[in-house]
């Protein structure tokens, strides 16, 4: 499904219905758009933002596990093939990131259940599952406190919810006006007449890109301050409530890293380059966590928050 001009207008009015237009539109290149894939790389990505936010509070696996606003699954498929989770079901506004998060657990060699839902309203009875996740999902929200309340609810008494890559108040600030200059000098370069043929995508799909950056900052809400996250899911009446900032040096190299890739033409940059744009990421990772315990965790790019339902 393109994005037209039209769609943006009417999603302006309209904030669910342009998460359901940007998240159908993303469902079809979401994985190649954030190198997202299911082996070892990813795999360990999901269970070290889990153990770093939750540590190992609890035994794994999980037996029922819920994700939120869940996209292709990049999140609970991969903790599931790390031995996190178990039985696993995602929700999605978009009917078309629910149907792509089944095709990949297929592809994987198993089932998921997946429901297309508004994560204010769970279609969920009480104390159903042991532990709610989610990734980079409660920016989208409209009411992130209601949000929580629905997690506790679906959740059994003692059941764990955990997010993960929030982005803080401070680190959307300087990650969007990196995104914006690296767009703005990939897509000249690439169009150069030496390059064109082999790096720069079609005019068409960089127009369209845009507009679909156009309804981004639509569906984009929030940005945390990691306190202010922690009393909020305080108030909906959580307990245990932990937040942890990740990403400074890595968002600084990753954030143009990321919006270099969707610049260039698909397939052009190669598997080498994913794996030099991962290992750089992680060293890079690794230098955070020393320097998370001089520089205040407000500049970070990433916050994560897990907390426990009343039992």
């Amino acid at each position: 499904m393109a994005v037209t001009a039209a769609d943006v207008r009417r999603a302006r009015g309209d904030n669910k219905l342009a998460q359901v237009l940007y998240h159908d539109w993303e469902a079809r290149t979401y994985d190649e758009k954030w190198s997202i894939s299911f082996d070892e790389r990813c795999t360990d990505y999901a269970r070290d933002r889990f153990v770093a936010i939750a540590g190992r509070a609890e035994p794994w696996p999980y037996g029922t596990a819920l994700e939120l606003g869940a996209g292709t699954g990049f999140f609970s498929l991969n903790l599931r093939q790390a031995g996190v989770l178990d039985e696993v079901h995602v929700t999605d506004l978009s009917p078309g990131m629910v149907e792509a998060a089944k095709a990949n657990a297929e592809r994987l060699g198993f089932t998921i259940e997946g429901r297309v839902a508004d994560a204010e309203r769970l279609p969920y009875d009480d104390n159903t599952f042991d532990v709610v996740v989610g990734h980079a999902v409660i920016h989208h929200i409209p009411d992130v406190e209601q949000a929580f309340r629905e997690m506790l609810r679906v959740l059994k008494p003692g059941g764990r919810f955990l997010i993960a890559g929030e982005p803080t108040q401070v680190g959307d600030w300087y990650a969007r006006r990196l995104g914006r200059l690296t767009w703005r000098a990939a897509t000249a370069v690439t169009h150069l007449p030496p390059l064109r043929a082999t790096w720069g995508r079609e005019r068409e799909e960089l127009d369209e890109s845009s507009r679909a950056a156009a309804l981004e900052a639509v569906v984009d809400l929030h940005t945390f301050d990691p306190g202010e996250l922690e009393r909020t899911a305080l108030r909906a009446g959580a307990v245990d409530v932990r937040t942890q900032t990740e990403e400074l040096t890595a968002a600084l190299f990753g954030w143009p890293v990321r919006t270099f890739e969707a610049a260039v033409r698909p397939g052009a940059l190669g598997w080498n380059w994913a794996m030099f744009a991962y290992g750089s990421w992680r060293r890079l990772s690794a230098l955070d966590r020393v320097l998370s315990r001089v520089v205040p965790e407000q500049l970070f790019y990433n916050v994560g928050i897990t907390g426990v339902k009343p039992g």
